[in-house]
C-alpha cells in the first residue's frame, strides 16, 4: 500500500522559467504560482512576459489563456522590443528589431553555413556546428554592427553637406549610456543599438552629432543647427528619452 506520502501530488515550483509559441513567434516568459491568486493574470514591462497563476491551475486552464490572448502578447512585446529594453532570446524564432521593424530570427542547420541574410520577414542564419545561443547571440550581433555602419555612412553622407559638416571618422560605439557623441577632432561615433530604431530616430542622433561639428555645445545656436536638417527633432528627441541605450 503507498503511503499518503507517496500519493501526495509534487508541489510546482512558485517560480519558473518557460517558454511556447504564439502564433509563429517562440516566446519566453516568466510563471509566478501563488495559493492567494484566484485568476490567471499577464504583465509586460521591461523584463518581458510575466505569467501569474492560482498555486493549483491547470495547465489546460493557462495555456487557454496564453492562446487567447496571444495577439495582445506579441503587440505589447514587439513594442518593449522595438524601443530595445526586452533581452533577446537567442534561439530560433526570436524577435529581433531592425530600423523599425521587427523580423524572426530563423536558424537552420546548414553544412556550410552563411552569415545572417534578411528575407522576407525572416533574419535567417545558417549554422554548421553546434548552435548554442552564445554562438547565435555573436554572429547576430555582429550582423547588427555591420548593418549598423552602413546605415550610419549613408545617413552622413545624406545629412553633412546639407549641413555643411565634414567629420573626420564615423566610428560604431558600443556605449552603455550614449547614443552617440561627436568630439572637437571631427569624430562622430554612434552606437550600434541605434539600428534596432526606426530611420527617423536615427536620422535625429546622426544630425545631433554632426550639429556639434559647427556647435559644441546645447545652445541655442546648436538647435538652430538640428532644426535645419531635422525640423521635427523635439518630437524625435521625446520619443527617444523614452528608450532605454542597449
Amino acid at each position: 500500500m503507498m503511503s499518503p506520502l507517496s500519493r501526495a501530488k509534487p508541489v510546482p515550483p512558485a517560480v519558473e522559467q518557460r517558454s511556447l509559441q504564439l502564433s509563429d513567434k517562440h516566446v519566453s516568459y516568466t510563471l509566478k504560482r501563488s495559493g492567494k491568486r484566484r485568476s490567471i493574470g499577464l504583465r509586460i514591462d521591461e523584463r518581458g512576459l510575466t505569467v501569474s497563476m492560482p498555486l493549483c491551475a491547470s495547465e489546460q486552464w493557462l495555456h487557454s489563456v496564453l492562446q487567447d490572448k496571444a495577439s495582445w502578447v506579441l503587440d505589447k512585446l514587439e513594442s518593449w522590443q522595438v524601443a530595445g529594453v526586452i533581452p533577446v532570446v537567442w534561439q530560433d524564432g526570436a524577435s529581433i528589431p531592425f530600423r523599425g521593424e521587427v523580423f524572426t530570427l530563423r536558424v537552420v542547420p546548414d553544412l556550410f553555413g552563411a552569415p545572417p541574410r534578411l528575407q522576407g520577414e525572416n533574419l535567417v542564419l545558417q549554422l554548421h556546428r553546434a548552435i548554442t545561443e552564445q554562438r547565435i547571440e555573436k554572429l547576430v550581433s555582429q550582423w547588427y554592427r555591420e548593418q549598423a555602419l552602413q546605415v550610419f555612412e549613408e545617413c552622413v553622407a545624406h545629412f553633412a553637406p546639407l549641413m555643411g559638416v565634414s567629420p573626420r571618422v564615423i566610428r560604431v560605439s558600443s556605449a552603455r549610456t550614449q547614443w552617440g557623441s561627436c568630439s572637437a577632432r571631427g569624430v562622430v561615433s554612434l552606437n550600434w543599438h541605434l539600428v534596432k530604431l526606426s530611420l527617423p530616430l536615427i536620422d535625429y542622433v546622426v544630425i545631433h552629432e554632426l550639429a556639434h561639428l559647427k556647435e559644441m555645445n546645447h545652445s541655442a545656436a546648436f538647435w538652430r543647427v538640428v532644426e535645419s536638417a531635422c525640423p521635427d527633432y523635439r518630437e524625435l528627441r521625446r520619443q527617444l528619452r523614452g528608450i532605454r541605450v542597449g
